[in-house]
C-alpha cells in the first residue's frame, strides 16, 4: 500500500491518504516529524517514518490559493466586504455587510463611550458611531487598546 503525501504548507505540512482517503497529518518541525492519525500523535525521525508509513509519494502543492484580506480603505473588516465607501467628512471607511443590505458598518477598530464609559468594538454599525463619543478608526486592536487605556485613565 502507497501513502500520498498532499503538501499544504511548503515543506511544513502534509495530509496523508491512502486510497483517496485521509488517514493522519504529518508535520516538519525542526528536525523531526509529528504524525498524527487514529492512533494517537508520535514524533519521529526520517528512518521512523519510512519503517512506520512505509512507501511514501510525496506530491508538491500545486495550487496556489488567494488569500482574501478583509479590509476597506486599508482598515480590516469582519467579513467580506460589499459596497465599500469613505466618507470624507466623518473620515470613516463604511462597507455593507451584503450587496443588498442597507447598514453600513465602520470598518477598523474603535473605543465608543457608552453610559458605563468606554467601550472597545471592531467594525461597529456607523448609527452606533453617530449616536455615541467615539474615537477611530483604528488599523490594529493593539492601537485601539492603547486608546482605550489611555480613555480610561482620564
Amino acid at each position: 500500500m502507497t501513502l500520498k503525501a498532499k503538501e499544504i504548507v511548503d515543506g511544513k505540512f502534509w495530509i496523508l491518504e491512502s486510497n483517496g482517503a485521509k488517514i493522519a497529518t504529518l508535520s516538519w518541525s525542526d528536525d523531526r516529524y509529528m504524525l498524527s492519525d487514529v492512533n494517537g500523535t508520535r514524533f519521529l525521525n526520517k528512518r521512523q517514518l519510512e519503517k512506520d508509513l512505509g512507501k511514501v509519494s510525496w506530491d508538491k502543492k500545486l495550487e496556489i490559493t488567494e488569500v482574501t484580506v478583509n479590509e476597506v480603505h486599508g482598515f480590516p473588516t469582519s467579513c467580506a466586504p460589499f459596497n465599500p465607501l469613505y466618507d470624507v467628512v466623518k473620515r470613516l471607511p463604511l462597507f455593507t455587510k451584503s450587496n443588498k443590505s442597507k447598514s453600513h458598518y465602520c470598518a477598523g477598530y474603535y473605543i465608543i463611550r457608552f453610559d458605563k464609559g468606554w467601550v472597545k468594538s471592531f467594525c461597529p454599525k456607523s448609527i452606533t458611531i453617530e449616536r455615541y463619543p467615539y474615537k477611530g478608526p483604528f488599523k490594529t486592536a493593539l492601537e485601539m487598546r492603547t486608546e482605550l487605556s489611555k480613555a480610561n485613565a482620564k
